[in-house]
């Protein structure tokens, strides 16, 4: 129903949306759980996509878990939406928890392999794209900047 909606009206919307969220965050502090996926492919380059809505800075895929949800499923159905592709494999790299906007977030990383090509919807996704480790896209997302090679290195041994 909501690709009834004209992409430009989607988009403001979803930023009002994210806003609002924000907002509701900070004032009632609520535990969040949620899934980062980490997506290589065949040459080892990490998937990344940009948001049409909150700092518009590159970050992996993914979003929250709906209540009961696997993680690993989550990911896959966020991964999906947000991009089309589908991974052929997936495994948890590790759990962390981080503050966002006042909240407890619970972020499951999740590391698979694709050969499916990213097809961002121009709504909530702008832009995805696959980079080579060492010529990530600028801005990133200040939250994994610094744990994204790590992440890559763990995919690459455990996957």
């Amino acid at each position: 129903m909501l690709h009834l909606i004209p992409p430009g009206l989607h988009r403001t919307g979803l930023r009002l949306a994210h806003g609002l969220r924000k907002r509701w965050w900070r004032l009632r502090r609520p535990a969040l759980e949620g899934c980062r996926v980490l997506v290589l492919d065949p040459a080892g380059r990490v998937l990344l996509v940009r948001h049409s809505y909150g700092a518009g800075r590159w970050m992996l895929p993914g979003g929250g878990i709906k209540r009961g949800e696997d993680p690993l499923v989550a990911a896959q159905r966020e991964l999906r939406e947000e991009t089309a592709c589908v991974c052929e494999t997936s495994w948890l790299l590790e759990s962390v928890s981080e503050d966002l906007q006042g909240a407890l977030h619970t972020v499951h990383v999740v590391a698979g392999r694709s050969v499916s090509l990213p097809m961002p919807d121009g709504r909530e996704i702008l832009a995805a794209a696959y980079f080579a480790i060492d010529d990530l896209p600028e801005p990133l997302a200040l939250k994994f900047a610094e744990a994204l090679p790590r992440w890559h290195d763990m995919a690459l041994r455990t996957g």
